[in-house]
């Protein structure tokens, strides 16, 4: 399953790793935008398989950021 990003920023601080068990609703990580901290959650439980950004990376609306398989 894709996570996507929910607006345009840059990838303020990532809260996790590959290979971490996530429940639905945890922060995978925080984009700032416009001056605002805005938490991308995991949208079910699961694993994270694969991280698509580091700290640092600008990211646009709807971009893929991570994965994870589902529980």
């Amino acid at each position: 399953m894709s996570v996507e990003s929910p607006v345009a920023g840059v990838v303020w601080k990532v809260r996790t790793t590959v290979g971490s068990t996530v429940a639905a609703g945890e922060v995978l990580l925080v984009i700032e935008s416009m001056k605002m901290e805005i938490p991308v959650e995991a949208p079910t439980a699961g694993t994270v398989t694969e991280l698509l950004v580091v700290e640092g990376d600008a990211v646009g609306e709807d971009d893929p950021v991570a994965r994870i398989a589902p529980a």
